[in-house]
């Protein structure tokens, strides 16, 4: 049945035409748009999709790069500087809190706006954080001026819930899992993408220009913005007055929800203060910042890349059993990290980081298959799942804030990793048993 435009309050409807108005050019706007539809999905439907979604991963995986510069950065920030290890890891948890806020209004956004034009905005609005940290990074900024610097690259974090929930109203349920885990996956590699930029820079010119490594990023802002003015649809999403009270009310919302800082949160989480922990919990193996860059890339590589395999599985076989296949291997991951910490074995560590990382990513790929599948039932369910995505987007990416503050609370109690990765495992431990309880039995 043709999108139908979004109800809204009138100062938002007044928006909607002046941001579009600050976008010249052909308007592409979908007014008729039926995926489940076999004729109308093979005579234009697939191609229009997927062009979409090529273009939708670009912005998100510029913006996944913007906000995850800060887990790169820190490796620059030397004595000079004067910032401990606890400092650091609030400086990545503030990019992380900042970009979590932002989820949800970015995911209204595409219903008001239109995918095309809130991707454009989106995107250029990662000008800011990236602009700002040219100007002010460099040895002599005060904490407090770093620190809402560093808040300001959470912006990149509201790309993937808009990304996500503009790609899901193109796609038919069948192929949801794919196409939101190569969307999410394509995003997510933006994270080891910086990591590796980073690595090039402290090789070649050093650890004395960190705003080098940003100013990579501005021509590619521009260019994400220029590709989805120039190539992406404008495809509204349904939405219904008041639809965030009644997602509040639904006890799914806060069970998914719960599960994505389970996921999410840990890749999200562990891609920022990975390179810290090496440095802090093996300083006699990693010296200098670059030693310490070479491995930080590895795990949120593998992550991003197997995204799309758990949005495939869980086509397959079902979200929920994947899910909590992830969750309990990810306990035991979570352990073997706890054994590797105590024994003070580099390589048992690396590949226990190693597998949290890949089963983080498959565990994202699974978990938002399960949302458009307990949507699907509903009256509302195409509002539902793009609302659904952007809130439990929002709450996942807590998570990160969670596992850089219990990494800084648990050196500064015992000087080592051990007490944040306990709190790992009993927090994967409850989400297998959520998952098991609420939904293996359902065969979401």
């Amino acid at each position: 049945m043709p999108v139908t435009h979004p109800t809204s309050s009138p100062d938002v409807r007044e928006a909607a035409p002046a941001l579009r108005r600050l976008l010249p050019g052909r308007r592409r706007e979908l007014t008729d748009w039926r995926p489940e539809d076999p004729a109308f999905w093979q005579t234009g439907g697939a191609g229009t999709a997927r062009r979409n979604l090529l273009w939708s991963v670009l912005a998100e995986h510029v913006g996944f790069s913007v906000w995850s510069l800060w887990s790169v950065l820190v490796l620059f920030l030397g004595p000079e500087y004067g910032i401990d290890p606890a400092g650091k890891f609030l400086l990545t948890a503030l990019p992380t809190a900042l970009g979590a806020l932002l989820r949800v209004p970015y995911a209204r956004a595409v219903g008001v706006f239109g995918g095309r034009t809130w991707t454009v905005v989106s995107a250029l609005l990662l000008l800011v954080p990236t602009v700002t940290t040219a100007v002010v990074l460099k040895p002599g900024a005060s904490y407090g001026t770093l620190l809402l610097t560093a808040c300001l690259a959470g912006v990149g974090g509201g790309n993937f819930a808009s990304s996500m929930a503009n790609i899901n109203a193109y796609y038919p349920q069948a192929l949801k899992g794919w196409a939101l885990g190569v969307n999410a996956g394509g995003g997510n590699l933006g994270v080891p993408a910086v990591q590796l930029a980073g690595l090039a820079v402290l090789a070649t010119v050093g650890a004395g220009h960190p705003r080098l490594l940003v100013l990579l990023y501005v021509p590619l802002i521009v260019a994400a913005a220029v590709c989805a003015f120039l190539r992406m649809d404008d495809l509204r999403l349904p939405r219904t007055p008041g639809h965030l009270g009644v997602l509040l009310k639904w006890r799914h919302t806060w069970l998914i929800s719960l599960l994505y800082v389970g996921t999410f949160g840990s890749f999200i989480g562990f891609s920022f203060a990975f390179g810290q922990v090496l440095q802090v919990q093996f300083a006699d193996r990693f010296a200098t910042p670059v030693s310490a860059a070479y491995l930080t890339f590895l795990g949120p590589l593998l992550g991003s890349l197997v995204r799309p395999v758990g949005g495939r599985l869980a086509d397959r076989f079902g979200g929920a059993r994947v899910s909590l296949a992830t969750f309990v291997a990810m306990a035991g991951g979570a352990l073997l990290a706890l054994a590797a910490s105590r024994a003070h074995s580099l390589p048992l560590f690396m590949t226990a980081f190693t597998a949290l990382f890949v089963l983080s990513g498959l565990g994202n790929g699974s978990t938002y298959k399960m949302i458009p599948a307990l949507c699907r039932t509903t009256h509302d369910s195409e509002a539902r799942t793009s609302a659904l995505i952007g809130f439990a987007g929002a709450v996942g990416a807590f998570g990160g804030v969670l596992v850089n503050i219990a990494f800084r609370q648990s050196f500064l109690a015992v000087g080592n990793g051990d007490a944040a990765y306990v709190a790992f495992i009993a927090a994967y431990v409850v989400c297998a048993g959520v998952t098991w309880t609420a939904y293996v039995r359902r065969s979401v």
